[in-house]
């Protein structure tokens, strides 16, 4: 019974040991971020588009509580929309959409001063209104040489967006760099999937898809503040 107790004395003793030489400080950081987006809009039925530019800047929050895992909030403003593709034709049309969207992501990273990341989680965004660049007049197209040569759909050059919120599912890789001991730089590429239409998407409307595809470019700056 004695060497028994004296066995779990030693393995207690062991694990405490280990656990004392694994446990991690929690910390807080604050930053910003920005960048450039690359956005479409996935019709069904589809129509000739492309991905459009557009950009990205906000406020970040981290979280750590563990070794290699933490959890980040954001608030930012950021462009979205697609452009329509015309091949060889002189004509443009970009529709911008801006939002601004809060992502809650799971944080995952490998490395101490400079370390590898897997950003991922769901995301809440609000539409704050729209831009068009166009060099024809997209109500009236009907004068216009070729445009319409291969069937070319046009009524979401003139539709209005219906949904005010989207939501969607967001994953981001990057690294990080550490300056000093509370300051850091990050760069990041992430991809957006919008879970909701764009569009009116009713029985009797044009388009029963219209969700967004999203990749972001990015670099940020944190500061520790605990």
């Amino acid at each position: 019974m004695k060497k028994c107790l004296l066995f779990i004395i030693v393995i207690l003793g062991f694990a405490l040991s280990g656990r004392a030489q694994t446990h991690f400080d929690s910390r807080v950081d604050m930053g910003v971020r920005g960048g450039v987006t690359f956005s479409t809009v996935m019709f069904n039925p589809s129509i000739t588009g492309k991905f459009g530019m557009g950009y990205t800047g906000g406020l970040t929050f981290r979280y750590s509580e563990e070794n290699h895992f933490g959890l980040i909030a954001e608030v930012n403003l950021v462009q979205r929309g697609w452009a329509e593709k015309f091949e060889d034709l002189p004509y443009s049309y970009q529709r911008i959409l801006n939002y601004v969207e809060v992502p809650v992501m799971s944080h995952i990273y490998f490395g101490n001063r400079g370390k590898f990341f897997i950003n991922a989680g769901p995301e809440v965004a609000y539409y704050l209104g729209d831009k068009i660049k166009s060099n024809f007049d997209y109500h009236d197209t009907s004068g216009l040489a070729g445009f319409h040569d291969k069937n070319r759909r046009t009524e979401q050059l003139t539709m209005q967006v219906s949904q005010k919120l989207d939501f969607g599912i967001v994953a981001g890789l990057g690294g990080e760099f550490s300056i000093n001991r509370r300051n850091s730089l990050a760069i990041e590429a992430r991809l957006y999937y919008g879970i909701g239409n764009v569009m009116p998407s009713g029985r009797q409307d044009t388009f029963s898809l219209s969700n967004q595809l999203s990749i972001g470019v990015t670099a940020g700056y944190w500061f520790r503040v605990k």
